[in-house]
Order: structure tokens, then C-alpha cells, then sequence
């Protein structure tokens, strides 16, 4: 909406002693800022009512596992779930107030995160309603997350129309390229859903699924204004892709949104994020790395989602081929807290982790 302010202001009589005032909103830099805060300030003012509607509408709230920590039957009961509605109703009205709607990759962005956010949503209703935490049939949800993912790939294949598009750039190397041609569509894919489900399963404890994702939507946020720019992806030497600086107002959204959660979802958290939620940020984590092609790079940043997904991944697997299990309990932060882990100990010191990866990520830029 901001962003129309400019072109009106070229066009309309007597608008135009405005027209130096409204250049700021051409920096992204600038609407970022702006999407960061009208994302955090709209789930501080909406929060509460939002809260409040849940809690009467679930009653009991999200079923609590009884194969997980037997503490969470009683310091958790009757928590309302969905609350990844407060985060994408936050992200949704910042983008479109604040990003180029003529940008096609802030919609293809935007269509995986919301996309994901109902699938997730329709998981947790199910849950909710039957009061049990098998909800959504797992291949299927898995089958509409991966045509999600293949349609966003396959449109931002289209909207690149240049090798680069289809190929997997490799970190630290000026010139190691490997081009996937039309299977590059179904890797994307597997990109998006494995960040969807991995943000997922981090899920587990109060406030420790939002700080990572907010950390990992700050450095996408700025690899994406970087991208997005000539000037700087010469001089860095990484993959330009016209249009994708604008992906950054889309993640200072998510951060914004992100931080006016995390005020709620503190422990002991009012209201969990649940899978409408945690496979929508996931997904939008997902769909940003493969628009500015930096899809190895997510997995060092969001490396906490990629141990609490292979967490589970080494567990099942050695509990069916030997029958015994790797860890205490999966995902990972459930071993620590059998461990005797407090869960403030897990949830920042994760968070510190988080921080370190999100270095290792980003010195990734320069080092080549």
C-alpha cells in the first residue's frame, strides 16, 4: 500500500511537494524497518484478543503427547494451540502494506507460507476437536506440502529463465555450480517441505521454535537484500537475482510478527505456535533460500532444524532395524529435558546455538 504512495505521487496534480518525502519508501531498507514493526506492533494490539477467542473456542487446548515428558501433561494442559495465526496475520497485513505488490517473488513467498500455515492449520483443528495429537494423515499432508513446493519451484524456475535458475550454487566457491536443469524442481520441493517439517518438529518447547526462526528470517533478510542488488552481489560474488532484494520486507515482517509472538509464547507461554505456524515460517524459510539460491545455506543457519529433524530420522530408524533407540527421547531438546536439562536451560542455550550457525551461515558471503 505504501508503496502505490510513490507512483501516486508521479501521477496526481499538486501530490507532487510530497514527492521528495515519499522517496524514502523506495529503500527497502527503509520498509523493511516498516514491515518490522507494523508486524510486531499488530500481534502486541491483536494478541490478547486473539489469545482469548482461541482459548474459548478449544476448551481443553492442545492435547498433550502422553509418550513425551510427563511434566508437560501438567505444566502445559490446557494451553490453546494455533497461535501461528497471530504470526501470519502479522506478516500478511505488514507485507501488503509495506512491499512492492508488483514483485512476483513476495507472492510465490507468500502463497508457500500460506499455504503451508493451512495445512498446519487444518492439522491442528483436527487435533483440537478430537483432543488427540494424531491429526492430518501424515503422507497426505506430505503430498499437499510437496505440490506446494513444486508449483512455487516451478514459478520461480520460470520467473529466473536463465541456467542459474535450475542450478545448486555451492558455498565458499566463486564458480562451483551445479545445474539440476528440470530435477532442480523437485529438489526446491524437498527444500521447502523438509524446512516446513524440521521447523515442525523444533516445536516442542516454549519459545524455542520462534528465536531460531526469527534469527534465520533476519540473515535470509539480508542475504536477500544482498541478492537482490548488483552492486553488492558483484562485489560478494554471489548469484544476482533481480527482484529478490524485495524477499527482505517479506522477513522483517516475520521477524516483527516473530517478536510480538515470542511475548506470548514466553515461558510459560499463553498460547503455543502449533503447526499453522511452525510449517508456515519453515515454508517461508524454505521458499526464500531457493528464490535467492542459497538452499545449502539454510541448512548451516537453520542448522538447530536440521539436528531436531535428523534427531528423529536416526531414532525411528535404529528403533526398527535394532530396537533400541539413539536417544533418551526425539526430537533433541526431549533428550536434554530427560536429561535433567531445565527447559529456560534448553530453550537459550538452542537459541545461542542458533546465533553461531547464523554466523557460520552468513560469513558464507564473503568467504569464497
Amino acid at each position: 500500500m505504501f508503496y502505490w504512495l510513490i507512483e501516486l505521487s508521479n501521477t496526481v496534480p499538486g501530490f507532487g511537494a510530497f514527492r521528495s518525502a515519499l522517496n524514502v519508501f523506495r529503500y527497502i531498507t527503509f520498509r523493511t524497518g516498516g514491515a518490522m514493526v507494523t508486524g510486531a506492533l499488530f500481534v502486541f494490539l491483536f494478541g490478547p484478543w486473539i489469545i482469548d477467542h482461541l482459548r474459548l473456542r478449544q476448551g481443553k487446548g492442545q492435547p498433550i503427547r502422553t509418550d513425551g515428558p510427563q511434566s508437560h501433561l501438567i505444566s502445559k494442559k490446557g494451553t490453546p494451540t494455533m497461535g501461528g495465526l497471530m504470526i501470519l496475520s502479522g506478516l500478511v497485513v505488514s507485507t501488503l502494506l509495506w512491499a512492492n505488490p508488483l514483485n512476483p517473488y513476495v507472492w510465490i513467498v507468500l502463497a508457500v507460507t500460506l499455504g503451508f500455515g493451512f495445512v498446519g492449520f487444518y492439522d491442528d483443528y483436527l487435533k483440537v476437536t478430537k483432543q488427540s495429537h494424531s491429526g492430518f494423515a501424515g503422507k497426505l499432508r506430505l503430498l499437499i506440502e510437496a505440490v506446494i513446493g513444486l508449483a512455487a519451484t516451478y514459478a520461480l524456475v520460470r520467473l529466473g529463465r536463465d541456467v542459474s535458475s535450475t542450478s545448486l550454487v555451492i558455498p565458499f566457491f566463486k564458480d562451483l555450480v551445479i545445474n539440476f536443469g528440470w530435477f532442480f524442481v523437485i529438489f526446491g520441493a524437498f527444500v521447502m517441505v523438509g524446512a516446513g517439517n524440521a521447523v515442525n518438529l523444533t516445536d516442542g518447547l516454549d519459545g524455542l521454535a520462534i528465536v531460531p526462526v526469527m534469527i534465520a528470517a533476519a540473515s535470509f533478510g539480508m542475504i536477500s537484500y544482498l541478492t537482490g542488488n548488483a552492486v553488492f552481489s558483484d562485489y560478494l560474488q554471489i548469484n544476482y537475482v533481480a527482484g529478490t532484494g524485495e524477499l527482505a520486507v517479506l522477513c522483517g515482517a516475520v521477524l516483527g510478527a516473530g517478536l510480538g509472538f515470542l511475548w506470548f509464547n514466553a515461558p510459560p507461554a499463553s498460547i503455543f505456535m502449533g503447526d499453522t505456524g511452525s510449517l508456515a515460517l519453515g515454508g517461508m524459510l524454505g521458499a526464500t533460500a531457493v528464490a535467492v539460491k542459497h538452499e545449502i545455506v539454510l541448512a548451516v543457519i537453520g542448522g538447530l532444524f536440521v539436528l531436531e529433524a535428523v534427531s528423529v530420522i536416526v531414532q525411528v530408524t535404529s528403533f526398527k532395524l535394532t530396537g533400541k533407540r539413539v536417544f533418551r527421547m526425539a526430537p533433541l531438546h526431549h533428550h536434554f529435558e530427560q536429561k535433567g536439562w531445565t527447559e529456560p536451560q534448553i530453550v537459550i542455550r538452542f537459541w545461542i546455538i542458533s546465533v553461531m550457525l547464523a554466523l557460520a551461515g552468513l560469513s558464507t558471503l564473503k568467504l569464497r
